[in-house]
């Protein structure tokens, strides 16, 4: 089936579509949502048939200000006329130049930063451990249980689910190890919160006795909040623990911000909630409003290590994504996206918690800014439930909410909406869950 003829994009359904992705999309490719999108702006998508969809995914959070915001668009219809791509590698251009200088100042940490753009989150990821490679002469890398770091051998390895990222995709990339992670939702009943985070750091300094010596270990790749991994926040105390591990061994801490920087936790970086500055800080996702771009950011005698011609890409650090990625740093400064997403995040936990009160199968519910999930679990056992997690994401989308799970055992169900979104579009998506989940 093709689109040649007398057949026009008028007459090609949702139905035709989905044909013609079965015949000639790659079967490994996932879609939450068999229909095909039209037109997008702030949180609402329309599909070619006039559907209307909210928008709880914001293509699994690299929308924070939204689809098609209108300063943007306008921006880069001017930028495109100067030129496309010129490669930074041939001649330089100014949006690179300001966009470095911009993530330099605005990341955490008081000192001497320098900066690497790139095209993915899972770029990113692996030119963070060869910088730290790089840079202390060690082979080894730490990730954890849960963690999620992109597709890549390298960055599979360092993912934590198997299915359905790693299974029959090995061998995996050496030397790579995965250290515990604090889950309150999984606590002991016998502890009390404090007792777990005691617990959790002595098995992380266990880890580093039993699994893998510190001494080879070059870099400690942590998300602040585990984003795959069903939005897993740790306590303060932990993220500390782990900044005092690499002081002491001269490891290089690596943040990996991709799924929650640029205001999705209520501020710019969740690493600021936790008052700890990593030597190293991936970024990519939101960082350009859709357009793809990915970036190292960190202190400047470790971004310092390679030499010119060790670290690059064809397509990194596109200019029309830079200017990009310009205009959504004013973005969040100007419509103060960072307290809007404490604003969204209060919402979406005061619904849930009340939707908790009418269905038995809610768990854990828990959020940091706009970064919400509730876990959906066996009422009589507690057992985590993910083919009712499966079904209620599946009816959203039937019902015009484009909803994502999450979480190791595919339990979770996670909000990111664009942090643009409008109390009518937050309340009309709340609604749409409600109603499949009260009738699922």
């Amino acid at each position: 089936m093709t689109l040649q003829g007398n057949q026009t994009n008028k007459e090609m359904s949702n139905q035709t579509y989905g044909e013609l992705r079965n015949r000639y999309v790659a079967r490994g490719v996932g879609n939450g949502n068999l229909n095909v999108a039209k037109h997008a702006e702030g949180a609402t998508v329309t599909d070619i048939e006039g559907n209307e969809y909210i928008d709880f995914a914001a293509a699994i959070g690299t929308l924070n200000v939204g689809h098609s915001h209108p300063k943007i668009v306008e921006h880069i219809k001017e930028k495109v006329e100067d030129f496309i791509h010129p490669g930074f590698n041939v001649i330089m251009y100014e949006s690179y130049l300001q966009l470095a200088e911009k993530l330099a100042h605005l990341t955490p940490g008081d000192f001497d930063k320098k900066v690497i753009l790139l095209n993915s989150g899972a770029e990113a990821v692996e030119n963070a451990v060869k910088i730290a490679r790089k840079y202390t002469g060690r082979t080894g890398v730490v990730s954890f249980v849960r963690g999620f770091h992109g597709r890549t051998n390298l960055t599979m390895s360092m993912t934590s689910k198997v299915r359905p990222y790693k299974l029959g995709f090995g061998p995996f990339a050496p030397d790579v190890y995965q250290a515990p992670y604090p889950n309150f939702s999984e606590k002991p009943d016998k502890l009390s919160d404090e007792e777990y985070v005691d617990y959790t750091i002595q098995q992380l300094r266990d880890f580093f006795i039993s699994a893998v010596d510190p001494e080879t270990v070059a870099c400690i790749v942590m998300e602040p909040v585990q984003g795959e991994g069903g939005f897993i926040i740790p306590d303060q105390k932990f993220v500390e623990a782990v900044r005092e591990i690499c002081n002491e061994h001269n490891i290089v801490f690596v943040a990996d911000e991709i799924q929650s920087g640029f205001a999705r936790t209520g501020k710019t970086f969740a690493m600021e909630h936790f008052d700890v500055a990593p030597d190293l800080m991936t970024v990519s996702k939101s960082l350009a409003a859709g357009f793809p771009l990915s970036g190292v950011v960190g202190r400047a005698e470790i971004m310092d290590s390679a030499n010119p011609g060790e670290l690059g890409g064809t397509y990194c650090g596109n200019p029309i994504a830079c200017e990009a990625a310009l205009k959504v740093i004013e973005i969040i400064e100007e419509e103060n996206l960072n307290e809007k997403a404490e604003h969204i995040g209060a919402v979406i936990q005061d619904r849930l918690e009340a939707l908790s009160q009418k269905v038995d199968f809610i768990g854990d519910i828990r959020r940091l800014g706009a970064m919400v999930a509730m876990e959906i679990v066996d009422p009589e056992t507690g057992a985590p439930d993910k083919a009712k997690t499966a079904e209620i994401v599946k009816q959203a989308n039937a019902n015009g909410l484009l909803l994502l799970s999450a979480g190791l055992k595919g339990n979770v169900i996670r909000f990111l909406t664009p942090l643009v979104i409008t109390d009518e579009e937050l309340n009309k998506g709340l609604e749409i869950l409600e109603n499949v989940s009260t009738n699922v």
